[in-house]
């Protein structure tokens, strides 16, 4: 069964490996690194432990980082001044807002005020517009980070069958456009699909980021399929000491019977997404300052 787990943990070391060689490699010869800045607004403790796994990491890796922590009683108006002055300063090259922000924000608006070029999260609608048109750009995180693991089998992705299950801007529509750069025949479901199991049982591809625990039954895997969850949910469990475990979107016990592959949760996709956007720092540092990869 070991065969079958497609290890986020192991992957992700791999890109942080490369990373740090990357990192060091630009600070001999332009005596300068890639320098990431977090927004954060409000106490939302979630985006407070995100934000200190991102601060490690990139550090670790010998980046520059940068914080800036505002109260929620910041003005929208502020807030997108603190994202212009940043956007001007050429020593930070990447520039991600903690989402999400508090509810009194209108997020797409804010979020569209980062400089496209260092939208390191790639959620500016240039940079969503340049990956329907097939140009390079800065790709969102976690859909990349799902690439990396389905490329991590060898599986040859053109001709297969993609289900999506889950339409967000975040995961679903991006990594459907980039199955499809690969020439894989792309369905997207959603809560309204009729006969969910039967398009699942159907399809090669198997990307399940739904949010709801244990939703993909391991009946629907096709025999042999690929299957990438997204999903993390917590669920109550009583032998834990938490109270709690975390489980994906797919009941993993049953599914792992039919799959050829398959991510577990933890461990998975969420290793990956890190990575991705400390990788998406370092493209942006290199298109910067013009240096060819």
């Amino acid at each position: 069964m070991t065969k079958k787990i497609i290890d986020g943990n192991k992957i992700s070391k791999k890109i942080y490996k490369k990373i740090s060689n990357d990192v060091t490699n630009l600070k001999l010869k332009y005596k300068k690194v890639p320098t990431l800045a977090v927004i954060i607004v409000g106490e939302y403790a979630p985006s407070k432990i995100y934000v200190t796994i991102k601060r490690r990491r990139a550090e670790e890796v010998g980046m520059n980082f940068y914080l800036y922590q505002f109260n929620e009683s910041i003005t929208e108006e502020k807030l997108i001044k603190a994202i212009k002055k940043i956007n001007k300063d050429k020593k930070i090259n990447g520039l991600i807002v903690q989402l999400p922000l508090p509810k009194k924000f209108n997020t797409d608006k804010i979020l569209s005020y980062i400089s496209p070029e260092k939208d390191v999260d790639g959620l500016h609608p240039e940079n969503i517009g340049k990956l329907v048109l097939n140009e390079d750009s800065l790709v969102s995180c976690t859909p990349a980070g799902i690439m990396e693991l389905i490329h991590s089998t060898k599986t040859k992705i053109e001709g297969l069958n993609a289900v999506i299950i889950g339409r967000s801007n975040i995961v679903g529509k991006p990594v459907a456009h980039l199955l499809l750069r690969e020439n894989a025949t792309v369905t997207i479901t959603h809560s309204r699909t009729k006969n969910l199991s039967k398009i699942v049982k159907n399809s090669d591809i198997v990307i399940a980021a739904v949010g709801r625990p244990n939703f993909v039954k391991g009946s629907w895997i096709k025999k042999n399929a690929l299957v990438i969850d997204v999903g993390i949910n917590r669920v109550e469990d009583k032998k834990s000491e938490k109270g709690y475990k975390i489980v994906g979107d797919v009941d993993f016990k049953s599914a792992v019977k039919n799959a050829k592959f398959i991510t577990p949760v933890p461990g998975g996709v969420g290793p990956m997404t890190v990575a991705m956007l400390l990788s998406n720092t370092v493209k942006a540092f290199k298109q910067q300052n013009r240096i060819a990869d």
